[in-house]
C-alpha cells in the first residue's frame, strides 16, 4: 500500500514517524493530515538512502532549490557542487532540471550526493533524449517516450516529479482568446504547447492521466501537479488560463487521491503584492486543501539581479497565506545559469520568506527561535546570536571583519553608544561608564 492508503487505515509509517520528529509534531496528527491529503509524505521507496520530507498544513514551510546543467554548461562537477551548497545552506529538496550534457548520469550523480528530498521534471529527459539521441524534433515525441521518461525517473529514485498534466487544448484556446504578454514561460508547458499544437492531439498527460498513476503507484512517489500557464509576468497574473489549469488539477487531485497517489500542487510565477494571498486561497479552495508549491512568486518584474529578493517578499507573504513549499530564485534568474554563490544566496532568501511565514503560521519551534536571538542580542552574547543565526558563517564573517575587540562587546555601528550597554548601566547605575 502507499502512504496515502496506510495513513487512511490508521497505520503510522516509519516515514511518517520520522517525519513527524523532524517537525516536532505528534505522528498521528501528521498521519490524519496525510490521509486526508493536507499534507504529503515525499518519498520514493527507490531513494533508499534519502530522507521522508513532510510537506503541507501546519508544518514548516520547506525550500526546494533548482539546479540542473544546460547545453551551455554541462559540467557534473558544478551541479553536484551546487547540491552540496544547496544543502549546506538549508534547503530541504533539490530539483534537477538538466537538459544539457549526460543528464542521466547527472540526475544519478545528484540523488547519490545528498539524502535530501529529490525532485524532477521526466519531460525534460523525454525532449532531449529524442532531441539529442534519436534526431529529430521534441514535438515528435511519442507519447510512450514520455512514459518511459517518467519511469526512468522513477526508477533513479526521484521522490516527486513535475508533471503538466493540466496543459490542455482547452486551456491553450482560453489563453489565446484573452491574449497574454509572456504566453507561456513554464519550460514543461511550452514543450506540450508544441506537442500538442503539431501533433493535432490532447496532452498525454491529461489523456493517460490514469496510465501516470499506475506507474507512480508503486514508487509511491509524490505527483506535482505542474503550473504549465503560471504568470511569467504581473500582467498575466490570475487570468482566465491560469485559473482553469487550476481547476482542471483540483480535479486531478481528486482523482490520484482515488488512486492512492500523493498530490501537491504547483503555482505561479510573477504575482503583484495584492494578489498573492486571493491565489492561495482559490488554489487551496479548488484543490481541496492539497499543499501548494510556488516559484516565488516574483512581485515585480523589473528586477534581475535581485529577483532572489522579490521572490523572498513574494514567497513570505504566500507562505504566511498557507503555502507550504517555497520553490528559490536565485540572483540569475531571467540572466543565466546560476553559480555555487548564487544557490546559496537563493536558498537564504527563501528561506527567511519561510521562517517569516512560519512565524505567522504558530508552527512549533519558530517564534521560539526569534525569542532567544533577542536576549542573546540584549546580553551581547555574540556567539549565540551566530548560533541562531539563519547564515552563521556570514554573521561571523561581517562582524569579525569589521575589526572590533571582541571585549569591547559592541558592534562597530553604535560603539560606546550602544543602546544595551547604555541600558545596562541604567538598570545597574553605573553612569560612570557613559
Amino acid at each position: 500500500m502507499t502512504q496515502l492508503e496506510m495513513a487512511r487505515q490508521g497505520k503510522i509509517t516509519e516515514e511518517v514517524k520520522f517525519a513527524a520528529a523532524q517537525e516536532n509534531i505528534d505522528p498521528d496528527l501528521l498521519r490524519q493530515r496525510i490521509a486526508e491529503g493536507t499534507a504529503i509524505i515525499c518519498h520514493n521507496v527507490r531513494h533508499t538512502h534519502g530522507k521522508p520530507l513532510a510537506v503541507g498544513k501546519g508544518l514548516r514551510t520547506k525550500v526546494n532549490a533548482n539546479i540542473g546543467t544546460s547545453k551551455d554548461d554541462t559540467s557534473i562537477d558544478k551541479e553536484l557542487e551546487k547540491a552540496r551548497v544547496a544543502v549546506a545552506a538549508g534547503a530541504d529538496a533539490i530539483m534537477d532540471l538538466s537538459t544539457g550534457g549526460p543528464v542521466d548520469e547527472i540526475r544519478r550523480a545528484i540523488i547519490h550526493e545528498t539524502d535530501a528530498c529529490i525532485g524532477s521534471v521526466p519531460l525534460y529527459q523525454a525532449a532531449v533524449d529524442t532531441v539529442t539521441r534519436k534526431k529529430k524534433p521534441l514535438v515528435k515525441m511519442t507519447v510512450d517516450e514520455i512514459f518511459d521518461g517518467i519511469v526512468k525517473h522513477l526508477d533513479d529514485g526521484v521522490d516527486f516529479i513535475t508533471v503538466h498534466c493540466g496543459v490542455t487544448r482547452s486551456t491553450v484556446e482560453r489563453m489565446d482568446r484573452e491574449g497574454r504578454i509572456m504566453e507561456v514561460v513554464s519550460r514543461g508547458g511550452s514543450f506540450t504547447c508544441g506537442w500538442m499544437a503539431y501533433n493535432d492531439a490532447e496532452n498525454p498527460l491529461y489523456e493517460f492521466y490514469d496510465r501516470l498513476l499506475e506507474v507512480v503507484r508503486p514508487y509511491d512517489a509524490t505527483l506535482s501537479l505542474g503550473d504549465g500557464f503560471r504568470p511569467g509576468a504581473i500582467a498575466d497574473a490570475t487570468d482566465r488560463a491560469q485559473i482553469h489549469e487550476l481547476i482542471i488539477l483540483g480535479e486531478l487531485t481528486q482523482r490520484a487521491w482515488d488512486a492512492g497517489i500523493q498530490v501537491m500542487i504547483e503555482g505561479p510565477g510573477h504575482v503583484p503584492l495584492n494578489q498573492i494571498e486571493s491565489n492561495i486561497q482559490l488554489q487551496k479552495r479548488l484543490c481541496h486543501g492539497a499543499p501548494f508549491y510556488v516559484l516565488g512568486p516574483l512581485v515585480t518584474d523589473i528586477a534581475p539581479g535581485y529577483d532572489h529578493i522579490s521572490c523572498a517578499i513574494g514567497g513570505a507573504i504566500a507562505a504566511a497565506a498557507g503555502a507550504d513549499f517555497l520553490c528559490y530564485v536565485t540572483p540569475t534568474e531571467h540572466l543565466c545559469l546560476p553559480g555555487v554563490e548564487d544557490v546559496h544566496e537563493g536558498v537564504m532568501a527563501s528561506r527567511l520568506a519561510a521562517h517569516a511565514a512560519d512565524i505567522v503560521k504558530g508552527v512549533p519551534g519558530a517564534w521560539e527561535k526569534d525569542l532567544a536571538m533577542s536576549r542573546y542580542r540584549k546580553a551581547l552574547d555574540w556567539e549565540g546570536q551566530y548560533k541562531m543565526a539563519l547564515d552563521p558563517e556570514k554573521a561571523r564573517r561581517l562582524r569579525e571583519s569589521s575589526g572590533v575587540d571582541e571585549g569591547h562587546g559592541a558592534c562597530t555601528m553604535c560603539g560606546e553608544y550602544c543602546a544595551y550597554k547604555i541600558m545596562e548601566n541604567r538598570e545597574k547605575r553605573k553612569w560612570a561608564n557613559l
